[in-house]
């Protein structure tokens, strides 16, 4: 084991070493692939249809949702199906048989002592997804998501939903809330959900809206922002659309970028993964900005429906008087608008807003493009079985550091 501290708890910490290895890694029915069900009333008597679950079929009802994620699409799945995940799906109907909700659930396992010992860990990524986020609905998603972690027998179940609770920066004069997302968290507090340490997604973002016309976009950013745009144009900086072919040069500039910014990223095979699966379904777009004929910078786009995610970034040191990142998204905002998209996610924004947060850097840089800032409730843990969950409290910062100085390690000789 990577690591054993000594004492009585030794057995017990080693069966968490796996929990976190895993992570690196109204009416219900629960929908499990291939075949799904819908249950609706009709009068005293109880239906139930079978359908066909596939992507087709799973990817519509993620559409439907006013706040889809490409997080909750069958594609993301597929590819934490392949490295040891299993999915799960729950939909939430009302009594006239309409979605209200809907969750696709990561789930990753392990037995011990000859299979006397299961232990599970469940993920929801972006999710449950809401159509209304009125009391009985929030009751029913948060009494059937608790019944089937301890139905499972979980560790935990993890949710960090994409539900806004402010918009704007803190103390400003147009900060809004969102009593509905309050209300949520409210409840979760009740139910003794735990508001987690291992925020796995960013909390907060900034989100720009390309409903206006492109003059109306450009006149939204600040000065500075417009000014680098065109000076890379003047520069000759160019923006193409990325293939395949392009996808370990954007890797490599992806692993020179986390090595000079601090940030840990997995190995090489699972980003092409998710890029060649996302991009053969017509779901995500790569461009790659050019100085001198040289790679110098990159960006993935993701999409559902009419939002789209800036997910990955990445760049070189060179040419950077060029300004070849400005041009880049600025293009990369055409290229969504063109395809209707009207929300556009720049993925992630500053837990506390001040120059001391280790995003601020990045976060000023997409404050120049336009945008609101918007503040959700964050990744919230449920645990049936509370005393692996503090052990996995106490354990996981040791495991963090010590996985994290060995993929460094990796990362560095991949680079020499």
């Amino acid at each position: 084991m990577p690591f054993a501290p000594p004492g009585s708890l030794l057995k017990a910490v080693n069966l968490l070493i796996w929990v976190f290895s895993a992570r690196m890694r109204l009416s219900t029915c629960l929908w499990q692939a291939p075949v799904i069900c819908k249950r609706s009333d009709s009068g005293s008597k109880r239906k139930r249809k079978v359908f066909r679950l596939d992507n087709k079929s799973w990817n519509e009802i993620v559409r439907m949702f006013p706040q889809p994620h490409f997080l909750q699409t069958w594609e993301w799945g597929e590819i934490k199906q392949k490295y040891g995940w299993e999915k799960d799906f729950k939909v939430w109907h009302d009594g006239d048989g309409n979605v209200i909700a809907a969750a696709m659930i990561l789930m990753r396992s392990a037995r011990f002592l000859k299979g006397l010992v299961n232990l599970r860990i469940l993920y929801i990524p972006r999710g449950p997804l809401f159509v209304n986020m009125e009391a009985s609905t929030r009751k029913v998603v948060l009494d059937d998501l608790q019944e089937y972690a301890r139905t499972k027998k979980a560790v935990f179940i993890k949710m960090d939903p994409e539900i806004i609770i402010y918009e704007g920066m803190p103390g400003e004069a147009d900060e809004g809330t969102n009593q509905a997302g309050i209300a949520f968290q409210e409840d979760l507090k009740k139910r003794k959900w735990f508001f987690s340490s291992d925020q796995i997604q960013f909390r907060n973002t900034v989100v720009i809206n390309l409903e206006p016309p492109e003059e109306d976009l450009l006149a939204a950013m600040k000065q500075k922002t417009r000014y680098n745009i065109r000076l890379a144009e003047r520069r000759g900086v160019s923006i193409r659309q990325a293939h395949p072919a392009d996808f370990s040069l954007l890797y490599d500039m992806y692993l020179e970028t986390s090595l000079r910014d601090g940030f840990i990223i997995r190995e090489r095979e699972y980003y092409l993964d998710v890029w060649e699966l996302f991009t053969s379904h017509a779901m995500a777009q790569a461009f790659i900005a050019e100085a001198e004929g040289e790679a110098v910078a990159g960006l993935f786009l993701f999409f559902v429906g009419k939002q789209a995610w800036y997910f990955y970034g990445m760049s070189t040191d060179r040419y950077k008087e060029k300004m070849p990142n400005y041009l880049l998204q600025w293009e990369a905002m055409r290229f969504a608008k063109n395809r209707g998209v009207i929300s556009y996610d720049l993925w992630g924004a500053p837990d506390a807003f001040e120059p001391s947060d280790r995003l601020w850097g990045v976060f000023r840089f997409k404050q120049g493009l336009g945008g609101t800032v918007q503040r959700t409730i964050g990744a919230w843990d449920y645990s049936p079985r509370k005393f692996l969950y503090f052990l996995y409290q106490q354990v996981l910062p040791k495991i963090l550091g010590f996985t994290r100085k060995q993929r460094r390690k990796a990362m560095s000789g991949e680079m020499s």
